[in-house]
């Protein structure tokens, strides 16, 4: 994928003892991942122990710097109370953006505008939402300020996935463009 140019988003949501997350983190920083996610559950020490190693492996394999992501809440979670938290904490550890659910983008980028806010959950306003609890349109998501649309089930379970990748870009840029 990288040779494609294209930018990846290791989805593994790293969590275990600071020590074994940041020697993962560092193999995968090696390979040139763009995003890699972490349980922001897993606590600071956890975290940091991420970033560093993500860093490192990076580095040491010459790589632009790659961004860190913590987990806030998943969104098939009903119960995002943990997550004013999960955010300081990512905060805290120097992470560089969050996975969060459409509700909390607002909170996110008040804490900090810089940080990247991936939002998985989204799903169109007439279709299924399957096993998420905290869902969002397209359309809400790119209004609230997300800044990585995570889609998945809403096109690659439609009966016309061509169709409905197209609908999902069109909704985007008539969101961006107030069409």
């Amino acid at each position: 994928m990288r040779s494609l140019d294209l930018e990846v988003f290791a989805d593994i949501k790293l969590h275990d003892i600071p020590t074994t997350v940041g020697r993962a983190a560092r193999v995968l920083g090696r390979q040139g991942v763009r995003y890699l996610n972490f349980h922001a559950a897993g606590g600071v020490d956890m975290l940091r122990a991420g970033v560093e190693g993500l860093a490192e492996g990076a580095r040491d394999a010459g790589h632009t710097a790659p961004v860190p992501i913590a987990v806030t809440v998943l969104t098939s979670d009903p119960d995002a109370g943990a997550f004013d938290v999960r955010l300081a904490n990512a905060i805290e550890a120097g992470c560089g953006g969050v996975v969060c659910s459409v509700q909390e983008i607002e909170r996110v980028h008040a804490a900090r505008p810089d940080f990247v806010a991936i939002v998985p959950g989204v799903r169109f306003a007439d279709g299924a939402v399957h096993d998420q609890a905290r869902v969002g349109t397209p359309e809400s998501v790119v209004l609230a300020g997300g800044d990585v649309l995570v889609i998945g089930r809403a096109v690659t379970r439609a009966d016309d996935p061509r169709a409905a990748a197209q609908r999902l870009s069109d909704a985007i840029v008539n969101a961006l463009t107030g069409d």
